[in-house]
């Protein structure tokens, strides 16, 4: 699901469409409309994100590149849409690659 073009958006993040409700190593999250999706999928940046899960509740989440782990995606404390408060987690990032015009990112285990 492409986010509302009525909805906020903070002009530095990118959106990112999640397949479920929450995150776990194997989800996949596809980040929309990068400016570079085959460059950024072969060396990614540091970006700030901003996540929409199934339930269509949205969080804020940055992308960035840790000297040994590589890749990291940190999201904040966030509630699901049926109120399950969920803690705020470092992710490492298992898999980025083209998916059409987007990218594809696949969630490893915690940091």
């Amino acid at each position: 699901m492409r986010p509302s073009p009525t909805e906020p958006t903070d002009a530095d993040a990118f959106q990112a469409v999640c397949g479920h409700t929450h995150l776990f190593p194997g989800a996949r999250c596809l980040l929309l409309e990068l400016p570079d999706p085959d460059g950024f999928a072969a060396d990614p940046r540091p970006i700030d994100l901003h996540l929409r899960f199934r339930d269509d509740v949205v969080t804020a989440a940055e992308l960035r590149i840790e000297e040994q782990a590589g890749a990291v995606l940190d999201v904040p404390p966030y509630t699901t849409g049926a109120g399950t408060p969920l803690a705020g987690r470092t992710w490492l990032i298992r898999r980025l690659a083209r998916a059409g015009g987007d990218v594809e990112l696949t969630i490893g285990s915690r940091l």
